[in-house]
């Protein structure tokens, strides 16, 4: 009885971007802070730039900004079941920046983000997995290794990769909070822009 009602706050609480029409199919964007618009706001998040493109573009999607501050991919699981309630076409995967901080064993990380694709491939719906690098903190092998697990799991579950999620965004501060671990309004522009041609082409494909 907790755990559903917990579900369905949960569910209640996600943010649908106020250009969609909430009965409209779902593109829900599963993430951490860089996905949740930590320091600037859901509404200049990348998942609301993403609507934006979508309106433009003459899409009829509402954009679903799943994205919770520190969380990681066992996060992200553990939370997918209420991410995934309503009409959902497409999930977009950008996990990991978080496991690689805290050294979560590869293994794990890869076990986590096969089990958030298979279940939405189960039901349907379309993935984009976002790739994401993380510092030789844990040494050089953890650091390769995390880089090969995004290419592994997309050619094993047959979706569109996006290389690098902060590719043209990190390092550079114009695209950075002062913190320069999150990204700006205009990085989270840059990641939308990184995120939209494989989106374009799978609801393309879908018409």
């Amino acid at each position: 009885m907790i755990l559903t009602l917990v579900a369905a706050l949960l569910v209640a609480a996600v943010p649908i971007s106020a250009w969609a029409d909430a009965r409209s199919p779902r593109i829900v964007a599963l993430g951490d802070s860089l996905t949740s618009g930590h320091g600037i706001g859901t509404d200049r998040a990348y998942p609301a730039v993403l609507q934006e493109r979508l309106t433009q573009a003459g899409f009829h999607y509402a954009v679903v900004n799943s994205g919770v501050s520190r969380d990681t991919s066992a996060g992200a699981l553990r939370r997918l079941e209420p991410a995934l309630d309503g009409d959902v076409r497409v999930l977009i995967v950008a996990l990991g920046a978080n496991d690689g901080l805290r050294g979560v064993p590869i293994a794990q990380l890869r076990s986590n983000l096969a089990a958030i694709i298979g279940t939405a491939q189960a039901r349907g719906i379309s993935v984009i997995l976002c790739g994401m690098e993380t510092l030789p903190i844990h040494g050089w092998d953890y650091t390769i290794q995390f880089h090969r697990v995004y290419r592994e799991l997309a050619d094993t579950y047959g979706v569109p990769l996006v290389p690098f999620i902060l590719l043209n965004v990190i390092g550079n501060p114009d695209m950075m909070q002062r913190d320069r671990v999150h990204p700006s309004a205009s990085g989270a522009r840059a990641i939308a822009d990184n995120i939209w041609p494989y989106l374009k082409a799978i609801l393309e494909h879908a018409a």
